[in-house]
């Protein structure tokens, strides 16, 4: 279940200084696909307009007033070959805080936004579109500043919170420092976790730009925010290898549907062919025909987002706002909002207010299957004069729940120790989890241990009142299943204990990035002190692992009673 990206070779030359990176610069998005043609030269494009084609928009960052280091992920620029000293560097700081007017050639002065189509569980949006177009949807405030191609990988780096674009609708085009600590730290902590993600590069913060956000008041229990705060701007730097949505892919596939413009089918193939290009070179030979191209892309995508939704579950991750515009073409997680991580287990645990039940953890499969049916509606009018073509991509589309419950099962099986799903043992399972609240982590983390009896387990339940009333009827009913789950084991494995413990502890992680773990990180910080995000950066990047007996005491824990319930800890309803 466990997948990763290349780590640093040998052959790697360390880049120490931004002249280094210069000569890594490969724009292939700005020089293969289409400007929008209405777009200024000199990227001063910051206000509220509708783009009717093109690919990108050319699009100067707003650089943050008085930039401060906070923090760099020591993980990613080993892999990338960075040296350490860059991050804080002066003239790496002006790039990475929105500052392109100085930067060495080949480097460009100007970055690019790119626009997308919006659908939600499956349905189209066009209404929350300042122009009721749609044309007006897309990167409100993240900006890419660069294409790299380093040691044969390429890798787009974009600015979140790098100020306003077209697709802005009126916003202020900036992130804050609270939503840019979690995206950061949440990034990092997924890519240990083994689930493919976009990255972490660094982070800075303004000492004197502030912006108003709503909020919650210390202890609120309100749903929505009860306050406005003026809050620090910050820019993260984010990196992938590429940024296409499947929202970027549906916004061409309904422009070419309709015939919306003269180029319509042509920027269509052109994005699908970029995408193919970008994300799944390794895979699909360059010489195919387009259509041969399109189903096997409609395959590829299918399994690795299927994939990637077992692995989400696996680690107790939930997306929050599973739209199209949040679901990365090339099979990764993307966007982190409104995201959390399961704590007390809940199928339909879900941190976002305005998420709905169908965003809920236990949900997020069909909420993919949605943005993947989006996915296949864009691909359909490149495959219009090949029936068979089209018949096929059909076929592909319908078997994806066939293909997600099969992942969903291997991966269930695996957090259990099992060679194959056991699905009578698992429904047990659930039921017990449910009836007597347990922390989702911990508990998988406990049995792995394999223990002798419950009494480990223990340590996950926060004992609701089903347990309570009756508590020795619920841990006879807890010993007969954990009786169970070892008679088939014994059955099902050739492994000793040991091993079995070890392969299992694999497959669950011990340490989890709570949110209640991340606010005080992010409060410090808002104070100057960035102590805290640096601690949780070194435990939250090695989840598997044993750590120190004070670590443990101080990350694996239960969440305390009085932080359910709490806005901002529990739930809430942005996240700018």
């Amino acid at each position: 279940m466990i997948n990763r990206p290349p780590q640093q070779t040998d052959s790697m030359e360390t880049i120490s200084n931004l002249d280094n990176l210069a000569r890594l610069a490969s724009y292939s998005f700005m020089d293969t696909l289409n400007a929008d043609p209405d777009a200024t030269s000199n990227g001063v494009d910051h206000y509220p307009r509708q783009v009717f084609s093109g690919h990108y928009v050319p699009v100067s960052p707003t650089p943050l007033e008085n930039p401060e280091y906070v923090t760099h992920s020591k993980n990613l620029f080993r892999e990338l070959g960075f040296a350490d000293s860059m991050a804080q560097s002066a003239d790496f700081i002006c790039v990475f805080s929105g500052d392109l007017t100085n930067v060495p050639e080949p480097m460009r002065k100007l970055g690019w936004a790119t626009g997308y189509a919006l659908s939600i569980y499956g349905t189209e949006y066009k209404q929350q579109c300042p122009f009721q177009t749609g044309n007006g949807y897309g990167d409100g405030r993240a900006i890419s500043v660069l294409e790299t191609v380093i040691d044969g990988h390429r890798w787009e780096m974009q600015l979140k919170g790098g100020g306003r674009t077209p697709y802005c609708r009126g916003a202020d085009g900036r992130a804050v420092l609270r939503s840019s600590v979690r995206e950061f730290l949440a990034q990092e902590h997924m890519h240990a976790l083994g689930v493919p993600t976009s990255r972490s590069l660094s982070l800075y913060v303004s000492k004197t730009e502030k912006v108003k956000r709503p909020w919650y008041s210390e202890g609120s229990r309100s749903k929505d925010p009860d306050m406005v705060i003026l809050e620090p701007a910050a820019i993260s730097t984010r990196v992938a290898p590429s940024f296409i949505r499947v929202g970027q892919i549906e916004l061409f596939g309904r422009r070419a549907r309709n015939n919306d413009h003269p180029q319509a089918m042509e920027e269509l193939e052109q994005i699908v062919l970029h995408l193919i290009d970008r994300e799944y070179g390794d895979v699909i030979d360059q010489s195919l025909s387009t259509a041969e191209k399109v189903l096997l892309l409609a395959r590829e995508f299918r399994s690795r987002l299927t994939s990637l939704i077992a692995n989400w579950i696996r680690v107790g991750y939930c997306q929050g706002n599973f739209n199209s515009d949040n679901c990365a073409a090339g099979g990764f997680t993307l966007d982190y909002g409104p995201f959390g991580f399961c704590e007390l287990f809940d199928p339909y645990f879900q941190s976002w207010t305005g998420g709905g039940q169908h965003f809920a953890f236990l949900n997020q499969p069909v909420a993919a299957e949605k943005n993947f049916q989006m996915f296949c509606t864009a691909l359909r009018p490149l495959l219009t004069s090949d029936q068979d073509s089209l018949r096929q991509l059909d076929e592909i589309q319908s078997n994806f729940a066939s293909v997600m419950q099969l992942q969903m099962e291997n991966m269930w099986a695996a957090k259990l120790g099992l060679d194959t799903f056991n699905t009578e043992l698992f429904n047990e399972l659930v039921s017990l989890m449910m009836q007597t609240s347990v922390d989702y982590t911990i508990f998988f983390r406990e049995l792995s241990s394999v223990p002798d009896d419950i009494e480990p387990l223990k340590k996950s339940f926060y004992k609701n009142r089903n347990y309570n009333l009756n508590p020795e009827r619920m841990n006879n009913r807890w010993s007969e299943w954990l009786n169970k789950w070892k008679a088939i084991i014994r059955v099902n494995t050739t492994d000793t204990l040991d091993e079995l413990s070890r392969k299992m502890k694999l497959m669950n992680p011990k340490y989890s990035l709570r949110e209640w773990f991340v606010a005080p990180a992010y409060q410090q910080a808002a104070a100057g002190d960035y102590s805290l995000i640096r601690e949780l950066q070194e435990i939250m990047t090695k989840p598997y692992e044993e750590q120190s007996k004070e670590v443990e005491e101080k990350f694996y824990m239960l969440k305390p009673l009085e932080f359910f319930e709490v806005g901002g800890l529990s739930y809430y309803s942005c996240s700018s």
